[in-house]
């Protein structure tokens, strides 16, 4: 029985979110959870009770994710973001949305299916807001990527690109039954301030979960 106390709790998955660490250089490289993968027809999603991928809709249409697509763990996109959001834009009455932060990593490969763990070099961010919330989207590239490995801020990444994960942001909510979805990007942004946008959430993280 002893060596099974001992074994036993080492079997277990470590929940994508809380489990496993942001990175010991974040937020300069940060880990990341891989959700979608370009290619899915179908968005994945965390499962935040559980910590598994679950099916949160078909992708309408043709839109399929440009990039690898994720979360970064133990952040939180709450009061401090939102605030942040509101110096940037002007606006009042921003509020967090109450999810992980959004990352999309470039990279050269061809990476076959999500739920796994990936190592990112931040260079920016979209910053979004989805009816009244902040949704930011920060870009990174994949460590050590042949292509855009070399990448260290948003002026180094093609533009082409940057309109293509626009573009998807802005359409993957729409339905042609209900109407236009209120989703803005309302500016990209470098390095610095996605740094500044990952650490306020990993501070609003520490301030829900401890």
């Amino acid at each position: 029985m002893a060596a099974q106390e001992t074994i036993l709790p080492q079997s277990f998955r470590a929940h994508p979110w809380h489990g496993v660490h942001t990175g010991k250089e974040a937020p300069r490289i940060v880990n990341c959870f891989i959700e979608i993968v370009p290619g899915d027809t179908v968005k994945f999603e965390l499962d935040k009770s559980t910590g598994y991928l679950r099916v949160d809709r078909p992708q309408r249409f043709s839109n399929q994710c440009p990039s690898l697509y994720g979360l970064i763990p133990r952040t939180l996109c709450d009061a401090r973001v939102a605030e942040y959001c509101c110096q940037k834009t002007g606006r009042e009455g921003i509020r967090g949305d109450q999810d992980p932060m959004d990352i999309c990593v470039l990279t050269d490969r061809s990476i076959s299916h999500g739920d796994i763990l990936v190592q990112a070099i931040p260079i920016g961010g979209l910053r979004m807001i989805d009816g009244d919330e902040a949704d930011d989207k920060i870009i990174a590239v994949l460590l050590d990527d042949a292509l855009y490995g070399g990448y260290r801020d948003i002026e180094d990444c093609p533009h082409a690109v940057l309109d293509r994960l626009k573009h998807y942001f802005l359409t993957y909510k729409q339905d042609p039954d209900r109407g236009e979805h209120p989703v803005e990007i309302v500016a990209v942004y470098g390095v610095e301030e996605a740094h500044e946008v990952i650490n306020r959430s990993r501070d609003d993280y520490r301030a829900r979960f401890g």
